[in-house]
């Protein structure tokens, strides 16, 4: 039996969610977990590695980017994301909260080393089924990044390339796949022929 693909959140699950692990202990980590799993599609293997030195400029402020390397990478697919206002909020906060480190860890397990990727799963996993919402986990984010983005993108005057180059795919059918349908759209789209 095929597994199910991960479920994609509407917009109220995603506040929700960010209310949510806003109550809980490591609040500025949590955020920043979520943001950059829905706000930059990030795998929960990069959300492990990432560190200081792929968020901060030079003289240690939040970039306006993110620097994915290959070496963090699913098959060495780094890129280099534009950050959304929101990561980038999340990340100034956590950045203050643990002392403006200038290297390291962003998101620091309990020990106090950089958290796993099965850690990172684990922790959307539970975090999903403590608020009841079925079939996430921590590829949702990333799905519901992939399908906003192929939805927004010919309004920025882009293409689906450039949603595979955001999302580190090397083919353009890996992210179709990801790419949820809207039956609404779909429905104005035939009421327009």
């Amino acid at each position: 039996m095929a597994r199910q693909p991960a479920r994609m959140l509407e917009p109220a699950d995603v506040r929700l969610l960010l209310e949510h692990v806003g109550t809980l202990r490591h609040a500025t980590r949590n955020r920043v977990m979520v943001e950059a799993s829905f706000k930059a599609g990030l795998r929960a293997c990069e959300i492990a590695r990432l560190t200081w030195s792929m968020v901060l400029t030079c003289d240690g402020r939040i970039d306006d980017r993110l620097t994915i390397p290959n070496a963090i990478a699913k098959c060495g697919s780094g890129r280099t994301i534009p950050m959304h206002k929101d990561l980038m909020r999340a990340l100034r906060v956590h950045h203050k909260r643990c002392g403006k480190p200038a290297c390291g860890p962003v998101i620091l397990s309990e020990r106090g080393g950089h958290m796993t990727a099965q850690s990172v799963v684990n922790w959307f996993g539970a975090t999903f089924a403590a608020l009841g919402i079925d079939g996430a986990s921590s590829h949702s984010g990333r799905r519901t990044f992939i399908t906003r983005s192929a939805r927004a993108i010919s309004k920025a005057g882009g293409s689906l390339r450039d949603v595979q180059e955001l999302a580190g795919h090397r083919a353009l059918t890996t992210t179709e796949r990801y790419i949820v349908g809207d039956r609404d759209a779909q429905r104005k789209l035939i009421s327009m022929l």
